[in-house]
């Protein structure tokens, strides 16, 4: 399964996902070009790739397995070449078939396309399982004279990640099954997730929607087409409730299996250890955020109760737009110029980097029949480059979210230098460009405001990203830790995992809020439950670590932008320590969660001044 990056601001992690609507009336809206990629699925050079992968795996399994603790600096050089040479050519293949995928995820053929694909890879890669077994069995002392020589010397911080797995090693015959086993595993229920979203149908006002089209009007200025919508997506969550349960408890037992095999002490810790960043880190920051609660998320809904005119808001009233918000489609060309100016102000590098993909077709845009929802940005491989899926409906969020994905793929473009092992960056640190690349755009709207009205409403659209962005992630961490630990003890009905939901939902909304009957059901459609345990967390990571840099760039650190380019370049290259110490900055410092949150905290003072 190809990476993916889905933006919160344009989906709220799909609490309020765009609508359908012909491509014609936000201008002409671009498609993805994967011709440098494939130029299509029978190419000659597929064909080719595929056979050379599954001769170059076999070939390396036969050279290296058994011999890696005695190579000197220039076999294992040799040896990391070969290595990124086999998942450059996988990547490649993958980033095709899944792009593809994406494009249309209900046409049979690219589903079959992608899912051979990665049966054939599945298999020529197995061999491949003995390499991170066999290299965490190297000795200390033999590792570190190594990688201490200057013709490896830079891959020993992606090395270091791997070693750092060693004590939760199984047998290489278990490795070999589980990665065998994967194809019918993880990765089938997320397709099947995947593929049951998409086939969602909603009937609102005697129009049948999709989910896409359906969600958006949890946005709508008519409190009614609201309302009608929240109820017929319970109806539908819970029509459905015992499917999303079934992949729910099978991915969670899974994942509990796996884990108490490699002794992981917790379900959370393989995804601190992918993301280079210490569990005891991920806690302060989600301590942080949960005292702030009350001062965040709790005050911020009760102003929003008194500007709508309510004494309690309804899960309907979340996302509404303010009442003298006036509704207006951005068309694309204006969206485009608005990032591109906002980036361009920051650096002119930084709109050179970003030009491409609006001229290239490196941008997905249009809402289509069976697109995936959401957006992301996929890096593909450092050989070609990234690209970026939306669904653009015209709306300020949109344009937010094209402000999102576009710092991912100014963040990959840069990172790719790295090359395959070195570019990809731990998901704490993913969101950083892509957050950052929001905070530009958006101070550069809100330094153009004509009137207070304006900028109040700036303010406000500002805020409820943040809250959805930080708040509203943490949130769904603790209720993917509740039912992880939960479901360690048993069989979880969908009435369980519903109750689990709700306990973390008054919590963190607050309780100027009321939940209609069918809310405790919209877990099931939030895909990084399924796809990437654990992950949402990232989300407030990466929006606290910007909104520091983006304080110390406004207090005028010197050469504030070349020290940010060369912490995007340096991609997987550096811990978190080491790329925000330039900075002055400290993310295991729990005062520095803080400093983040008073950020959005300042926003909810200056929208309650002007209700003075």
């Amino acid at each position: 399964m190809i990476r993916r990056f889905c933006a919160p601001v344009s989906a709220a992690l799909f609490d309020a996902a765009p609508a359908q609507g012909g491509a014609g009336d936000f201008g002409a809206l671009p498609d993805w070009d994967l011709s440098d990629l494939y130029t299509a699925p029978d190419a000659p050079e597929f064909a080719r790739d595929m056979a050379w992968l599954e001769t170059e795996c076999a070939a390396f399994a036969r050279d290296y397995e058994g011999k890696l603790a005695a190579l000197d600096a220039a076999g294992m050089a040799e040896c990391i070449a070969r290595h990124e040479a086999i998942e450059t050519t996988a990547g490649r293949i993958m980033s095709y078939a899944g792009l593809r995928y994406y494009q249309n995820t209900v046409d049979g053929e690219r589903a079959k396309f992608m899912s051979d694909a990665g049966d054939k890879i599945t298999t020529f890669t197995t061999p491949l399982v003995f390499f991170s077994l066999e290299f965490n069995r190297i000795e200390d002392a033999q590792y570190e004279a190594v990688f201490a020589d200057p013709r490896v010397a830079r891959f020993k911080p992606v090395f270091d990640r791997m070693r750092a797995m060693k004590p939760y090693q199984l047998s290489d015959e278990l490795e070999k099954f589980l990665h065998d086993q994967s194809v019918v595993g993880a990765a089938a229920w997320n397709r099947l997730f995947d593929e049951t979203t998409a086939a969602l149908e909603f009937t609102v006002a005697g129009e049948t929607l999709s989910l896409e089209a359906t969600t958006t009007l949890m946005s709508d200025h008519d409190r009614g087409k609201r309302e009608a919508a929240a109820r017929e997506l319970a109806r539908v969550f819970g029509e459905n409730v015992k499917l999303f349960a079934r992949v729910h408890n099978t991915l969670a037992k899974e994942k509990e299996i796996e884990d108490r095999w490699r002794k992981m002490p917790t379900p959370q810790l393989g995804r601190h250890l992918s993301n280079h960043v210490e569990p005891e880190v991920v806690e302060a920051l989600r301590n942080a955020v949960v005292a702030a609660y009350p001062r965040l998320s709790h005050r911020y809904y009760a102003l929003k109760a008194k500007w709508l005119g309510l004494e309690k808001l309804q899960v309907w009233d979340r996302n509404a737009p303010l009442p003298t918000e006036t509704p207006r489609k951005i068309l694309w060309d204006e969206a485009k110029a608005t990032v591109l100016g906002a980036y361009g102000a920051f650096s002119p590098r930084m709109a050179e980097i970003a030009q491409p993909f609006f001229d290239k077709g490196w941008i997905d845009a249009g809402v289509k029949p069976g697109k995936a929802p959401g957006a992301f940005a996929h890096p593909t491989v450092t050989t070609v480059h990234p690209y970026v899926m939306l669904n653009y409906l015209g709306k300020p969020r949109d344009v937010m979210t094209l402000a999102h994905e576009l710092g991912h793929g100014v963040h990959q473009v840069l990172a790719a230098g790295q090359g395959p092992m070195l570019s990809d960056t731990p998901l704490t640190l993913a969101e950083t460009a892509s957050v950052f690349g929001e905070m530009l755009t958006f101070r550069a709207l809100l330094d153009a405001a004509k009137t207070p009205a304006e900028r109040k409403q700036l303010l406000a659209g500002k805020v409820e990203d943040m809250i959805n962005t930080v708040v509203r992630q943490i949130a769904f961490y603790d209720f993917e830790c509740k039912l992880h630990a939960a479901r360690a003890t048993g069989e979880l009905t969908p009435e369980d995992i519903n109750a689990l939901w709700m306990s973390v939902q008054a919590e963190s909304l607050g309780p100027v809020f009321e939940f209609m009957p069918g809310y405790e059901t919209f877990w099931t459609y939030i895909p990084h439950f399924v796809h990437s345990p654990f992950y949402v967390y990232a989300y407030a990571f990466g929006d606290g670590l910007v909104n520091a840099l983006y304080a110390t760039y406004a207090a005028g650190l010197p050469d504030f932008q070349t020290k940010y380019f060369e912490m995007l370049e340096a991609g997987g290259s550096k811990h978190h320590k080491d790329l925000l110490a330039p900075f002055g900055l400290d993310a295991s410092d729990p005062a520095f969660w803080d400093k983040g949150l008073s950020m959005i905290a300042g926003f909810i003072d200056e929208l309650e001044a002007m209700e003075a």
